[in-house]
């Protein structure tokens, strides 16, 4: 017989989906006759599958320890799970279930320790906001590359938050993407609860993000602009059409894309203006991919140190002077909406990242 207790890590999720990775060799079939049986029960009771486990629920499992170290995937100590996936957005079955190698958790500790100048602003029992130094993957690009993912995982391994075990029900992850060049605030889920938490928040546009930027010109007043955005995967460049007149397109196959446009949406104030540039810090109420560096300069005000849609002549001197290689874009604040518990540590709490020493080098006010 095996019994344990839910946690906060595996609650939220159906009973079934929960099983499925506590038995990741079994087929659900053969989970769902052991239910209807009774040979798995919870809180001492027939279950169907469909309940939503709680913490403080018991789960029962009535065989021998041979058969569960079968249907677990248990060989020689070495626990099974899937690692190519992440089981806390799907669901797993037996033929899908990967060995948890040691190379695979040497990864992740190597990532804790390469990626050394990660901080931690915040975090509890369901979630972690990091501070995300410019230069670091949010996620994989290619398999060999260490990013924000892994080092997350590494450093839950570290503090005892997370054991081997635990990636069998959920794989912490980043829940939003910082493109590699842009540093700041990243959300990240701890437990299930955590990830369904943030992709209820992000879904209903409640939590609010914010970024600081330089940009070319005097910003004087605050915008509300819109338009639609369109990616060219092939070149990996998004452009940006106004809602009032279709611009003049760079590549004529793009004139006619409209239904694969994407509405955009994006606000910034002016916090302070320069001889050259001025400081903006900028909303996302829809976030694309590179939303704010191509919105910002389809309406003249490119972002500084920014090569992709920025002014080249322009980057180049602040390249020469301060070495600025990239754009100057930070994630730097979240303001969570009111929430109830288990979220009533960060209801309503506003979360902001240090400025990064670049803003203050390139500054005239420095």
């Amino acid at each position: 017989m095996y019994q344990t207790t839910i946690t906060d890590k595996e609650a939220g999720q159906r009973f079934d989906k929960y099983l499925r990775r506590l038995l990741p060799e079994a087929g659900s079939g053969f989970i769902y006759k052991m239910l209807r049986k009774k040979n798995i029960t919870l809180n001492g009771q027939k279950a169907d599958g469909n309940e939503k486990i709680v913490p403080g629920d018991t789960v029962a499992v009535f065989f021998s320890d041979e058969t569960l170290a079968k249907f677990r995937g248990v060989e020689d100590g070495v626990f099974r799970s899937d690692t190519a996936r992440n089981p806390g957005y799907s669901d797993i079955s037996g033929s899908e279930a990967r060995r948890v190698h040691s190379g695979q958790i040497d990864d992740y500790k190597t990532a804790f320790q390469r990626l050394n100048d990660v901080t931690v602003l915040y975090e509890n029992d369901h979630i972690l906001l990091a501070d995300k130094p410019a230069g670091v993957l949010s996620q994989k690009a290619v398999k060999t590359d260490f990013s924000l993912n892994e080092w997350l995982v590494g450093y839950l391994l570290h503090s005892g938050a997370l054991s081997v075990e635990d990636i069998a029900f959920y794989t912490p992850s980043v829940c939003n993407r910082l493109d590699r060049n842009t540093g700041g605030i990243v959300l990240c889920a701890k437990s299930l609860q955590g990830a369904q938490l943030f992709g209820r928040l992000l879904k209903d546009r409640t939590l609010h993000k914010y970024y600081q930027m330089y940009v070319k010109g005097i910003v004087k007043e605050e915008q509300l602009i819109e338009g639609y955005l369109y990616k060219d995967e092939k070149r990996n460049k998004v452009y940006i059409k106004s809602t009032e007149s279709i611009q003049t397109l760079p590549f004529p196959d793009l004139a006619n894309t409209h239904n694969q446009d994407s509405y955009i949406k994006t606000g910034y104030r002016p916090i302070r203006t320069e001889h050259d540039k001025t400081l903006l810090e900028a909303e996302l109420f829809t976030g694309k991919p590179h939303q704010i560096r191509a919105h910002l300069a389809s309406v003249g005000h490119p972002l500084l140190g920014d090569y992709k849609y920025g002014d080249k002549a322009w980057n180049e001197t602040y390249r020469k002077k301060f070495h600025v290689s990239s754009q100057l874009l930070h994630a730097y604040k979240v303001e969570f909406p009111v929430l109830n518990e288990p979220f009533g540590d960060i209801s309503g709490r506003t979360f902001v990242s240090k400025t990064p020493d670049i803003f203050r080098a390139v500054s005239d006010t420095k």
